[in-house]
């Protein structure tokens, strides 16, 4: 039997509140049982999981003093990976779909796939060059780490595309996975240790939460599909209707702690600070991608019927995630061990808490998916900046140190373009010029909430943006006060390590992302907007 092509349709009727449905497979007489693989629309996340096999096996033939290649290798197929973006601009592809019924698709590559995509894998990217210095200085296992990088990253990639809720759980357990194995890759460390451990159990918590979830909702619904459960939800039968309710709220409970959201965000600060920096960083940026992403699908494109419910919802979350995330980077002091990871830790669920925003926006809107394109244009403007304030941690970070915030008092004296660029990642994180981006997408997430006639979390969030400012204030100018006003009980600052080449790599491209950004914010902003969905 000869294979069938796949050619993408506009599927039925559109759930409520969405602009546009997924695309479904045509079969050529409607009978087939065979289809075809369309391989450029996986090839991002396929190109990855198949180097991270590659990069396993390889480390077994290579001599200790070659395994730095292996890291060359990893970022090569990551940007391969980005560069198979390229092909599917503009087009709205779908593969893995029913050959009869409804023929929903569980893979669909939309501008809201390729956007998510984009910025997993332009993230991961910047992990690579980030890990390749810590990797050698702190002797981690190179085969190991590469291989669990790189499969972490596969799943991130997958998870955008998928349009049925098994497939969103695989994508997200592939992704959490590794994970959790990067974060404890530091063997003998009791930090690294405890670390690995209490992000293993919480998030294994949370994962059978949401599958408990997943399960009510297809005992309700009958089917897995995104499309399918949107459209069915509203005509459930009424003695399933506690059922159904109860499914959709457990399973947005587990991808809230995806996302750090509060109360789910206790983990946050003891894992970015047991594990390697370019793990943390990796962390905050990516793993808020899956989350958010996951979050995004199972809410507005197979729970809109239950808008009025996971709006005020994910609105009460926001306020209390940006609340607990910014005063908590509040009370971070300058002598504390680990206290800049600790502070970009808290950092991290503040920002969260203004990424759901528009997400709750969106439960109130009566177009979804330009909330939904103001959250992604938030998550790229962060991605940029918040890789490059880690870069920068990792930069000037001597071996064996504490990582404090005194240890960049005066940074401006010994290493002037660190220090500016970090000052300028921390301008943008806060929202003042010239972080123009961060102000920009401050205001997008602003009006999200004004527009949806949530005035309360608007003023919510103004406050916590003047909060913000206090630590990210506090930091910027630690690193131009001169370094004779330390205090002289204080221990002698440990030499700053060299600069190599990957550390150099990363920061030269975060700032210049972040510097093209800043001249055109509004590019990103209509980018993302553009039929999302």
């Amino acid at each position: 039997m000869t294979a069938l092509p796949m050619t993408a349709l506009t599927a039925g009727q559109a759930a409520p509140g969405l602009t546009r449905t997924a695309p479904r497979a045509d079969l050529a007489q409607g009978t087939g049982l065979v289809q075809s693989i369309d391989w450029a629309a996986v090839a991002p996340p396929a190109l990855v999981a198949v180097a991270a096999l590659v990069v396993l096996v390889a480390e077994l033939f290579l001599a200790e003093r070659h395994k730095g290649l292996l890291g060359v290798v990893s970022a090569a197929a990551l940007a391969l990976a980005g560069l198979a973006l390229v092909p599917l601009v503009g087009e709205d592809r779908a593969t893995f779909c029913l050959t009869s019924g409804t023929r929903a698709c569980s893979y669909v590559a939309d501008t809201f796939t390729l956007t998510v995509q984009l910025l997993v894998l332009g993230g991961a990217l910047v992990t690579a060059l980030l890990s390749m210095t810590a990797v050698r200085r702190e002797r981690l296992p190179a085969g190991e780490f590469w291989f669990l990088l790189l499969s972490s990253a596969a799943g991130a990639a997958l998870l955008p595309a998928a349009r049925d809720l098994a497939t969103l759980v695989v994508a997200l357990e592939v992704a959490s996975l590794p994970a959790f194995a990067l974060v404890g890759l530091r063997r003998g460390e009791r930090l690294s240790s405890e670390a690995a451990l209490k992000f293993f159990l919480s998030s294994v918590v949370a994962t059978a939460v949401m599958l408990l979830g997943v399960s009510f909702v297809y005992a309700a619904t009958g089917s897995m599909h995104l499309s399918t459960v949107a459209e069915a939800l509203p005509g459930t039968d009424s003695r399933l209707s506690t059922l159904a309710a109860t499914g959709v709220a457990l399973t947005m409970v587990g991808f809230a702690f995806k996302t750090a959201a509060a109360p789910f965000h206790f983990w946050v600060p003891d894992t970015y600070v047991g594990a390697p920096v370019p793990v943390a960083a990796y962390l905050s940026v990516i793993g808020k991608a899956a989350g958010f992403s996951g979050l995004i699908l199972v809410a507005v494109r197979a729970f809109p019927s239950y808008a009025d419910a996971w709006g005020p919802a994910l609105a009460v979350l926001a306020a209390l995630t940006m609340s607990v995330g910014n005063l908590g980077a509040l009370r971070q002091r300058t002598d504390r061990a680990h206290g800049a990871v600790r502070l970009l830790a808290w950092s991290s669920v503040g920002q969260a808490g203004y990424l759901l925003v528009p997400i709750a926006a969106a439960g109130y809107a009566d177009e979804p998916d330009r909330a939904v394109g103001t959250t992604l244009a938030y998550a790229l403007m962060y991605a940029v900046v918040n890789l490059g304030a880690f870069a920068v941690v990792a930069a000037v970070r001597p071996s064996g140190a504490d990582g404090r915030l005194d240890d960049f008092r005066g940074l401006v004296h010994t290493r002037p373009v660190a220090a500016a660029a970090l000052a300028f990642f921390l301008l943008c994180l806060a929202g003042l010029p010239p972080g123009v981006v961060g102000l920009f997408a401050k205001v997008a997430v602003f009006q999200s909430a004004v527009d949806a006639g949530l005035g309360w979390l608007a003023v919510l969030m103004a406050l916590n943006v003047v909060v913000a400012l206090v630590y990210y204030l506090t930091w910027t100018a630690l690193l131009f006060r001169p370094a004779a006003d330390q205090q002289r009980t204080a221990e002698p600052r440990p030499a700053l390590p060299r600069l190599s080449a990957p550390l150099t790599a990363t920061l030269a491209l975060t700032g210049a992302l972040a510097l093209a950004t800043s001249g055109a914010p509004q590019l990103v902003l209509r980018f993302t907007t553009a039929a999302l969905f």
